[in-house]
């Protein structure tokens, strides 16, 4: 009986993390003669949009992306990392399965992870073997989701509050990250400069800033990952 081939992207800009990933891939093929992975990379958001666009194009089948969090943004400013990029594949391609592998620990960056992009496997970085990666692709293609340790510890500690960080609060941080003011954000962000102030301070009191001025804010944003 022929082996099943299922396409594979890898999105992460560390090559020893891709490698990692191929590895195990792998060493499913070498234990099991029914399956059989043809593998592409990319690095960056614009690198791997353009790889999806010609499965969307072609109308051929993508069945798993490994998804890191921490990209860089796309030249058009449209997805400002890794999440935006996993709400799109949800969209364009929404019987491919997402893997989310990432450093981020924190509990709000996990909880938003799972609230905007539900992945089908979330990985944290620090909690990787290669037998928990090859464990992971193998729950994920029979029955997932997969969550590794910290993600099911976090899952089990209820955020203490019911706001969660979205698209529009990530939006509003990368515009004052990279210079521009508040009283300019309604023309970008399309809400009242009351609304936009509500969001920065909900923002401040999620993550614990005591300090008015925006540079700690943006600071911390940067730290665990939303920018």
């Amino acid at each position: 009986m022929a082996a099943t081939t299922y396409t594979v992207l890898l999105i992460d800009d560390h090559p020893l993390i891709a490698e990692a990933y191929k590895s195990a891939f792998t060493y499913l093929e070498s234990h099991d003669q029914n399956v059989a992975f043809q593998i592409q990379t990319a690095t960056d958001c614009d690198s791997a949009c353009a790889i999806l666009d010609k499965y969307v194009q072609s109308n051929t089948t993508l069945n798993i992306v490994f998804l890191d969090m921490r990209l860089p943004p796309s030249s058009d400013g449209t997805l400002l990392s890794g999440e935006d990029l996993g709400i799109r594949i949800n969209e364009i391609l929404p019987d491919t399965k997402v893997i989310v592998s990432t450093t981020f620990n924190d509990n709000y960056r996990v909880h938003s992870i799972l609230k905007n992009i539900n992945p089908d496997g979330f990985l944290v970085k620090n909690d990787l073997t290669p037998p928990e990666l090859v464990q992971a692709i193998q729950v994920v293609l029979s029955d997932p989701p997969y969550y590794s340790k910290t993600v099911l510890k976090i899952m089990r500690n209820e955020v203490s509050n019911d706001y969660f960080i979205d698209d529009v609060d990530r939006k509003i941080m990368y515009q004052i990250s990279i210079g521009t003011m508040t009283k300019d954000l309604p023309d970008i962000i399309h809400l009242s400069l009351a609304a936009i102030e509500k969001r920065k301070r909900q923002l401040k009191k999620i993550l614990a800033i005591e300090s008015s001025d925006d540079r700690e804010l943006i600071f911390v944003a940067k730290e665990k990952g939303f920018i």
